[in-house]
């Protein structure tokens, strides 16, 4: 088992500030696991249900019986989507007893989810992310060809196997697809989502083309961004959008797409081994993608990520920023010899970032120009992002 401290720490500070605690993230990535290993340091009795138990979800047919002969516990609910009409009684409890740590809800999130929860719970929860593995959490596990090839999810990851890893990836594509995008409200065909996540796969690192995919599929633009919002609210896929406060030149405003783990990724761009994919067109997009996930993943709450590029030719890969101020500026390479492109100097200029970094795959660490540092993915993520 994999100890996610970080994670784990962020849960018990979060139960001593909010009544409820809402964990969040895609099936498989280990939200039960995580709140399971929790529970002996807990300092309150616990009882956990999970709902899509059909012998747990019966025990709260009468749910104000049942939860107000456990008030003084920490009651934790799994997969809290299953009965969503239990948020206005948890609202009312939590106003009554007026005590932290409530409550624990664990949901393969979902637009529905997070809507119902954020108006009926505003003021009451604080929500944490549970994405795939990040870097430091597999620190002394890590392989970079692996964590780029199969990605982060814990099956897949620790799988023994590449083939093992790659069948439990595609049939997680496959039971979101024909299960769990429709339980989410997404009732549209499975072959025409598969074709739609695959072509955002194609897309993904690159400028979000909502028209192609419009015309591919025979489907409006409003349908596309309805669907690409389902892949959003289930982690599936991430926009990043363009940085323009501030900014006076004409700027690009269309968002990035990018896939949320890049074990997904290779599946459905059918990638078949790491030799493959070094000599894939997309390999760039790709290495970005994975860059980007893991910032994500690791970077402090305070932190919003953009992009920026202009009609000109300006561009920096991804733009750090706390508050309104671009504070990093970020190109993302794979390459072990990296120069300076002109769009990422026109980028700075027009940011004015003091500190900036070209990302590469490479262990370095050195200037290539008086405010720009090449520097390796896995000290940036380990040593400097944590720093920012």
């Amino acid at each position: 088992m994999i100890n996610r401290k970080s994670i784990s720490k962020k849960v018990i500070e979060y139960c001593q500030i909010f009544p409820v605690v809402a964990i969040v993230g895609p099936r498989q990535v280990g939200k039960t696991t995580l709140v399971k290993a929790l529970i002996p340091s807990m300092k309150t009795d616990v009882i956990y249900l999970d709902l899509e138990r059909p012998s747990d979800l019966s025990k709260l047919d009468h749910p104000e019986l049942f939860l107000m002969r456990h008030k003084n516990k920490c009651v934790i609910l799994d997969e809290i989507q299953c009965k969503p009409n239990l948020f206005p009684l948890i609202r009312s409890l939590v106003d009554e007893q007026k005590r932290v740590g409530s409550f624990i809800i664990l949901g393969s999130a979902s637009p529905t989810l997070l809507k119902q929860s954020s108006e009926t719970l505003a003021g009451r929860i604080g929500y944490i992310e549970l994405g795939p593995f990040s870097i430091p959490e597999i620190y002394e596990k890590f392989n970079f060809e692996k964590h780029l090839f199969l990605g982060g999810f814990p099956v897949s990851y620790l799988s023994p196997d590449d083939k093992n890893a790659k069948i439990w990836l595609e049939n997680f594509i496959k039971t979101y697809l024909e299960r769990d995008l429709h339980l989410l409200g997404l009732t549209a065909n499975p072959v025409l989502i598969r074709r739609l996540w695959e072509m955002l796969a194609w897309q993904t690192g690159g400028l979000l083309n909502q028209n192609s995919l419009s015309k591919s599929l025979g489907v409006s633009n409003h349908t596309i961004n309805r669907y690409i919002g389902f892949f959003e609210g289930a982690f599936l896929a991430m926009k990043l959008q363009p940085f323009t406060i501030n900014i006076k030149k004409r700027l690009v405003k269309t968002p990035k797409i990018y896939i949320r783990d890049t074990g997904l990724l290779h599946s459905l761009l059918r990638v078949v081994d790491y030799e493959q994919l070094l000599g894939n067109p997309l390999l760039g997009n790709i290495f970005e993608t994975y860059i980007i996930n893991q910032v994500m993943l690791v970077k402090k709450d305070e932190l919003d990520l953009y992009f920026y590029r202009t009609h000109a030719g300006a561009e920096i890969d991804l733009v750090i920023a706390k508050g309104l101020t671009p504070i990093c500026s970020v190109e993302i390479k794979f390459s072990s010899a990296p120069k300076i492109s002109r769009g990422f100097m026109e980028g700075i200029a027009s940011l004015q970032t003091s500190t900036n970094f070209i990302i590469i795959p490479k262990d370095e660490d050195y200037l290539i120009d008086e405010n720009i540092r090449v520097i390796g993915f896995n000290k940036f993520i380990n040593e400097v992002l944590p720093k920012i």
